[in-house]
């Protein structure tokens, strides 16, 4: 059985410190404090930001097998400490322990795929004699790493997409401050632990600073740092990026996904896919299916589909195994999507089942019939919700599709290659997945968003390219 320690430090420098004990983190489930962590004040978080700058170049001359060694490292310790990982994020997160197991595999993936992309960071030779006045000239480039940035990760995966940042920032060289969620930030720090015991990292190669919004400016604002990286809402997201000055910023935000279940569908796979992808986790994905667009030939057979397999899904404590529906994050976040749900069926929605309310535990719930003035088809849900509709012609479904301020990822589920296609080309998203939904996501491919969805993308290979400049060389043949 794990047991989590009554208390957890901050990591400064590379190095544990508990300076104080003022962040009490509640087990999501029975709304008690499970563990308290160290809070960085702005005082040590300007520390932090020295030590990286201090770090930036011997972090840059680090040997690409040294990186990956770290990596790898990392690797064999996070498999050693499956279960405490897994069930710290049941506690804090009130992950079902079946998607906490999940969540540190790919954690585990993560850093496998950033340790192989560690000796792969790769420059070109270029010609230049493409006129008479450049013969004699060849050019060539090379990336290097950008230098000391900040990283701000969300609660819903504290530990997979805390690894999205941390990982590539180590396999390219850059110096690193976090600020995990502060709803869940154990994850962040076992990564800090886990990286302490790696000597060959200089001092200030990475902070892991749990700290309260009110305290953390200096994550966006410090102009010691060269880049911002920050996943979660897109209020908080826009509005740090106009606050981060010069540096180049990498947002991954929020969405309200859609997935288009065409005619010739199989069904049964297309209704147990997006099931997963509505209510996995109660719904706390920024990829979480939340409009559900459905030829009208199959409509009311598919709904009838989707109705039964909700209403089995069982609901409780989070480290049950057989738990599927466990709390949101908080009673807050309940309630407001529990008022989204009541103003949709007060317009004229209809409630197929769900929309029960027990602290922070809301139903699974599906409605139909939502007007587009309701916050729960235009908003970001964040939660287990998800809204029916009908299509007659695969236009009309894509236009519905693109109808919205987001555009982080589609489903689609069609037999019909012709129509993956122009899907493809037409819809307005970072990735369209075909034959599952929307929610999908392995975490070598280029993932983020366009529209209000975000900057950027992450994938291990693709982070390393924001984390990094291109130096060219021009060389004159004499």
């Amino acid at each position: 059985m794990v047991k989590l320690k009554d208390t957890y430090p901050l990591y400064l420098n590379n190095k544990a410190a508990q300076p104080n004990t003022d962040l009490e983190v509640l087990d999501k489930y029975t709304g008690e404090v499970a563990f308290r962590t160290a809070l960085a004040t702005p005082d040590i978080i300007d520390e932090a930001i020295a030590g990286a700058v201090r770090a930036t170049e011997p972090m840059a001359r680090l040997a690409s097998y040294e990186k990956r060694d770290v990596l790898e490292h990392c690797v064999k310790r996070f498999r050693e400490r499956f279960d405490e990982l897994a069930y710290s994020l049941c506690v804090e997160a009130g992950k079902p322990i079946k998607d906490a197991e999940g969540e540190v595999g790919r954690l585990i993936d993560t850093f496998k795929i950033a340790a192989e992309e560690a000796v792969r960071n790769y420059g070109e030779v270029q010609p230049l004699d493409i006129s008479p006045r450049a013969k004699g000239y060849m050019g060539m480039w090379k990336r290097v790493p950008i230098g000391p940035c900040s990283f701000i990760s969300p609660f819903n995966f504290p530990l997979n997409l805390a690894a999205h940042k941390i990982a590539p920032a180590i396999a390219v060289g850059c110096p690193f401050v976090m600020k995990p969620a502060s709803m869940t930030p154990l994850g962040a720090i076992i990564m800090g632990e886990v990286l302490a015991e790696c000597d060959i990292l200089p001092e200030g190669a990475f902070s892991i600073l749990p700290a309260s919004r009110a305290g953390s400016d200096l994550f966006t604002t410090d102009e010691r740092l060269k880049l911002l990286s920050f996943t979660g809402s897109p209020g908080v997201g826009w509005t740090l990026k106009a606050k981060a000055g010069k540096k180049p910023v990498v947002l991954e935000l929020g969405g309200n996904a859609a997935v288009i279940v065409d005619k010739d569908a199989d069904l049964q796979h297309a209704m147990e896919r997006i099931i997963f992808g509505a209510f996995y986790q109660s719904g706390q994905s920024c990829i979480g299916v939340q409009r559900i667009i459905i030829h009208e030939d199959v409509y009311d057979e598919f709904k009838e589909m989707l109705v039964a397999k909700t209403a089995t899904l069982k609901a409780g404590d989070p480290k049950d195994p057989d738990t599927f529906i466990g709390p949101m994050i908080s009673v807050k976040e309940a309630t407001r999507l529990k008022g989204w749900i009541d103003e949709a069926v007060a317009n004229g929605a209809t409630l197929l089942c769900g929309g029960g309310l027990d602290g922070a535990m809301l139903e699974a719930t599906l409605l139909e019939g939502v007007p587009r003035s309701c916050s729960a088809v235009t908003e970001e849900a964040f939660g287990p919700l998800a809204n029916l509709s009908s299509f007659s012609d695969w236009e009309e479904a894509m236009a519905e599709v693109n109808d919205s301020k987001f555009g982080l990822q589609a489903g689609i589920f069609t037999s019909n290659i012709h129509q993956v296609l122009e899907a493809w080309d037409i819809l307005d998203v970072g990735g369209v997945v075909v034959n599952d939904v929307s929610s999908y996501r392995v975490d070598n491919m280029p993932y983020g968003g366009v529209k209000d969805s975000g900057l950027g993308r992450e994938g291990i290979k693709f982070a390393m390219e924001d984390m990094t400049e291109i130096r060219n060389l021009v060389i004159r043949r004499v």
